[in-house]
């Protein structure tokens, strides 16, 4: 039985053996063209494919470059444009802080306003009145501000704002809001320049008694306590009737 098995598998593989020798030659080349064809196909398509990608990849470090190239380019001037801008301010905020003769000094409460009763009694100062460009910028720095909190950027804005729209109404508001953010940053130093120039220049805006009062609080945060008591007189003593004095009397009633 065994013998029988044995010889029935190798007639089997010899009937295989045979029909496949039987195929044509001709039809074994063509189908293994067929297959060498089909297989440089996918080999370009394949190659193609990668070289694609690489040249987008290419591309695309290209352009990656090319923006932290002008990222760095904006960053440097912004950065040499608020050096500038924090100078001027702290020139101005050092020169206005100075006593004029016969002003009797910034503490004095005998400031050049109509409203003082000192000595020297000068008219208001007048201020422009803003355009509608220019409110419509300020909005945006408030909005800035106020909903996104986004304080760089609203500095950033608040500089170019003072040096585009100079002297007006809501340039005053410009700089308290600069105090504010530097503030809040906090910036102390910055935002002491800030409001120094509204208590000292601009005495008689109706953002004074707000930048004098945060002029102390400012002081007060800084560690001068003598020099936050003094600001917070001197609102009380020339803005008596202003919200801002009535905080000023408070801090010192706690003090």
């Amino acid at each position: 039985m065994r013998k029988l098995l044995v010889a029935a598998v190798a007639l089997a593989v010899s009937a295989g053996a045979l029909a496949q020798s039987s195929t044509p030659a001709f039809q074994n080349n063509q189908s293994e063209a067929r297959l060498l064809a089909a297989n440089n196909q996918g080999n370009a398509e394949l190659f193609f494919m990668i070289e694609r990608l690489q040249e987008e990849v290419r591309n695309l470090r290209g352009e990656l470059e090319e923006q932290r190239h002008q990222l760095n380019q904006l960053t440097r001037q912004s950065r040499e444009r608020y050096i500038d801008l924090d100078q001027r301010i702290m020139e101005l905020a050092e020169r206005e802080s100075t006593p004029r003769a016969g002003s009797g000094g910034s503490g004095s409460g005998t400031g050049e306003r109509s409203q003082s009763t000192g000595n020297a009694t000068t008219v208001a100062k007048e201020y422009r009145e803003p355009s509608a460009e220019e409110r419509q910028a300020y909005q945006r720095i408030q909005k800035l501000i106020q909903e996104q909190k986004a304080y760089d950027e609203a500095i950033g804005e608040l500089y170019d704002f003072i040096a585009e729209y100079p002297e007006g109404d809501l340039t005053v508001n410009a700089y308290y809001w600069l105090g504010e953010v530097y503030l809040v940053k906090p910036q102390l130093e910055q935002a002491k320049q800030a409001f120094t120039i509204i208590a000292t220049r601009y005495q008689d805006h109706r953002k004074a008694p707000d930048a004098m009062y945060k002029l102390g609080v400012v002081h007060d945060r800084m560690g001068e306590r003598d020099q936050a008591q003094r600001y917070m007189k001197q609102v009380v003593d020339q803005y008596g009737t202003s919200q801002a004095a009535g905080l000023a009397k408070k801090y010192l009633e706690a003090s």
